[in-house]
């Protein structure tokens, strides 16, 4: 593929991308009455196929399991029983992978399913396991397609939420650039389908949580994610110093136009400073906003197990800190880790002591994380 006679300077960044992680969702592979969409897959796998002949390592995060269940198990629509949600998915993963694989296979590469749940973000046994299996999938030339284990994790089904998850898969692999797929051209400064006058958002040089305000549901009744979900997993990739690109599926050789750097979508630009430089760089020497104290089984559990602060474990706080800022964790009077908060001191006050599964009720809205400060974001002193 040529490159666009003139590239916009700040899309010369993804000329560099040598790691990407690409999502697709439920409505890009499939049509509105659920059937596959295989002549996107075909293109979607030639693509893929090619940027890997160029030497770039892929990861596909793709959606659909469900969607695609639904209508070989004979529903007219997507259930709401949960047990008949994870049989679609139990049928759909398997018959997805095999197309996959089929497509895949006419192009020269190989592919391998991984079936993740938030748990194996969060665990860091599991977390290890799943960066260790996808580096080694790559480092053997084969093609990772991820997808939520939505057969067997009812807390994933009720969220629906691959978009976050293919952020996280980003962040995992130390990848260069998340690009999602979609039926939206990217990010507008309001509703399109609202307001005619829209525009759409080509690049946002600096992540503002004021974003969020832009943010609508679900766009089709067959996916479950919407511009939230996809705002969400913008900041982690930008907090990671990862780029993101949010863009129409439908637009023409789409992938190959977004790598020779062509304007397409939305660029979210990460952060220019590598996460493991943050900790050593902006941790250390950046201001201490604000305090956090932590009980003795939450300590032994950052120390000893690698795990981020949960609200369940914090017992009060000091300071005048905001969502972003650095902070210290103490515990019985003594300094064990300092990080980045995700929540103001106030909103760290109401859910103080709180379980993750009353996040929500406690703020009084929809809870953007479930960790205080993610264990990526924590730089342990001891």
């Amino acid at each position: 593929m040529s490159c666009p006679d003139t590239i916009p300077s700040v899309r010369e960044r993804i000329l560099r991308k040598k790691k990407i992680v690409i999502k697709v969702g439920t409505s890009s592979i499939t049509y509105d009455n659920g059937k596959l969409n295989l002549r996107f897959i075909d293109q979607l796998a030639q693509q893929i196929s090619d940027l890997m002949n160029r030497g770039i390592q892929v990861i596909l995060v793709t959606s659909g399991a469900i969607g695609v269940g639904v209508p070989i198990i004979g529903f007219q629509e997507k259930p709401s029983y949960l047990p008949y949600k994870q049989a679609a998915a139990a049928v759909g993963q398997g018959f997805l992978m095999n197309v996959y694989e089929r497509f895949f296979h006419e192009y020269g590469h190989h592919v391998g399913q991984v079936l993740l749940t938030k748990g194996d973000s969060l665990n860091p046994k599991r977390y290890m396991y799943a960066r260790g299996m996808m580096m080694a999938l790559l480092e053997l030339g084969v093609l990772p397609i991820i997808n939520e284990n939505d057969a067997v994790a009812a807390d994933e089904i009720k969220i629906g939420d691959n978009d976050t998850l293919s952020a996280t898969v980003a962040s995992i692999a130390d990848a260069d650039l998340l690009i999602i797929l979609s039926d939206v051209d990217g990010l507008y400064d309001k509703n399109p389908s609202r307001y005619s006058n829209a525009k759409l958002i080509e690049e946002v040089p600096v992540f503002s949580r004021s974003l969020f305000r832009t943010a609508e549901g679900p766009g089709t009744a067959r996916g479950t994610g919407g511009m939230y979900t996809k705002l969400q997993a913008a900041e982690i990739c930008v907090h990671s110093g990862i780029d993101m690109i949010i863009a129409r599926s439908t637009v023409p050789r789409v992938l190959y136009r977004i790598m020779d750097g062509e304007s397409i979508g939305t660029l979210f630009v990460g952060e220019s400073v590598h996460p493991q430089m943050k900790k050593r760089k902006m941790i250390i020497g950046a201001d201490i906003k604000g305090t956090i104290f932590v009980d003795a089984g939450c300590r032994d559990a950052v120390l000893h197990k690698g795990s981020s602060i949960l609200p369940v474990g914090i017992t009060g706080t000091s300071g005048d800190f905001q969502d972003g800022d650095i902070i210290s964790v103490s515990c019985d009077g003594e300094e064990l880790a300092r990080g980045i908060t995700h929540y103001n001191r106030n909103d760290v006050d109401k859910i103080c002591g709180v379980h993750t599964s009353e996040i929500n009720e406690a703020l009084g809205h929809q809870a953007p994380y479930d960790t205080v400060i993610h264990r990526d974001n924590l730089l342990v002193l001891h």
